[in-house]
């Protein structure tokens, strides 16, 4: 498998970074997992604008789907070759209606299905083309999933946005590459059921013996070396920034 972050800044897009998106490839076929402000752009220097397979979406907050509204105006009104066929998404309960709100002038209240095929999101195993892929309820104010990603013997999970959370050491564990969120900084910020800290995030990879820890989702304002800093203190393997446009073979 091969990873590459389209985005990773937490909240809103930073100078450097779109907001959550990551390209999982294997065997030809391309899952896109969330996809944030900025995302859209930054994705076609990695690939094309039709050539994606499926889509994951953690959770509905913006800056993890909002440029699907983008998606959307490039799939339903392609310019050359006519209208897209669907493809498949993955989301929470009410995707569809969540993502025709945000747009707020689609042709019809269906208009978005005809470009995407959703598929409800539950805690569950399951077959996203080559990949066989698990997915568990985390703790977010709105509903939210990780996911594992798993192919040819080999292993990715990732957080979405999420608080200290049981669900997600297990679903780690043994992971060969872990991409953690650490939005908060350690001794800074502590609302529960929200986001981890670094050291958090180096916690949970440590409990789930993860093979390397990719840090996520931190937002403009926090200092991503602190966070860093503070998962490798409590973290004894590889443990690294996401670094947008960066890949990484798994």
């Amino acid at each position: 498998m091969k990873l590459t972050v389209v985005g990773c800044s937490g909240s809103f897009p930073s100078a450097d970074s779109a907001c959550s998106s990551y390209l999982v490839e294997a065997d030809g076929f391309r899952l896109l997992l969330d996809m944030g402000n900025g995302a859209l752009g930054e994705l076609q220097r990695h690939v094309g604008l039709y050539d994606l397979d499926a889509i994951f979406l953690s959770h509905l907050h913006a800056d993890h789907c909002i440029d699907m509204c983008a998606y959307f105006v490039a799939r339903y009104y392609r310019h050359e070759g006519g209208r897209c066929a669907p493809i498949p998404v993955y989301g929470p309960e009410g995707t569809e209606q969540r993502l025709t709100t945000a747009y707020a002038d689609t042709p019809s209240a269906s208009s978005m299905s005809e470009v995407f095929d959703f598929h409800t999101v539950k805690p569950a195993s399951f077959d996203i083309g080559p990949f066989s892929v698990r997915t568990e309820k985390v703790c977010h104010p709105v509903e939210a999933y990780a996911i594992r990603v798993e192919h040819g013997g080999r292993s990715l999970t990732y957080s979405g946005d999420t608080g200290v959370c049981h669900a997600l050491d297990e679903l780690a564990t043994g992971t060969d590459l872990f991409l953690c969120e650490a939005a908060f900084t350690h001794g800074k910020e502590n609302i529960p059921d929200l986001h981890l800290n670094g050291r958090e995030a180096g916690e949970t990879a440590r409990r789930a013996n993860a093979g390397r820890l990719l840090l996520t989702h931190i937002p403009p304002w926090t200092d991503p070396q602190v966070n860093l800093a503070d998962a490798r203190e409590v973290y004894d393997g590889t443990a690294e920034l996401a670094r947008p446009g960066h890949s990484y073979e798994i």
